[in-house]
């Protein structure tokens, strides 16, 4: 499965990349986040709970950033493990790019699922995934836009 979109947010550049390397703004932002840490620059530890049509899970899982292309670009991969829901892997490309005083976010993403979510239907799991991106983009730049007014 495939996802991209962009979205433009109300903040600096420089102001866009901090918060998408801030563990309680990312916690905010991310549905059914439970618990976020960061154990280092590069790798995060998530607690999730989702539920995708019928199937609920809590997913655990460990997510590698690759800051090489920072801070214009920089990606991403993960796993999480939702016990006997199944499981996910996947990566995604983050694009920043100033515009005046907003930022133009560009995200392309890839994700893998299997076990019981996998059994529920690609046209579930791929309208699922782009509301909790579009959910997760959007609570996103209205934090990142709360900070740069304040």
């Amino acid at each position: 499965m495939e996802l991209s979109d962009e979205i433009i947010i109300n903040a600096p550049k420089d102001q866009v990349y901090a918060a998408l390397n801030d563990p309680e703004i990312l916690q905010q932002c991310i549905p059914g986040c439970e618990e976020l840490i960061k154990h280092s620059d590069t790798e995060l530890e998530a607690k999730v709970v989702l539920k995708v049509g019928p199937v609920k899970a809590r997913f655990s899982g460990d997510v590698q950033l690759d800051t090489a292309g920072a801070p214009d670009a920089f990606s991403l991969t993960g796993q999480g493990n939702g016990g006997t829901a199944g499981h996910a892997k996947g990566g995604a490309d983050v694009t920043l790019t100033a515009d005046g005083d907003t930022t133009i976010l560009r995200y392309e993403a890839k994700a893998d699922i299997g076990g019981k979510l996998a059994q529920l239907g690609s046209r579930l799991i791929v309208s699922t995934s782009k509301k909790l991106a579009a959910k997760f983009f959007k609570s996103f730049a209205e934090v990142v836009d709360k900070e740069a007014v304040s």
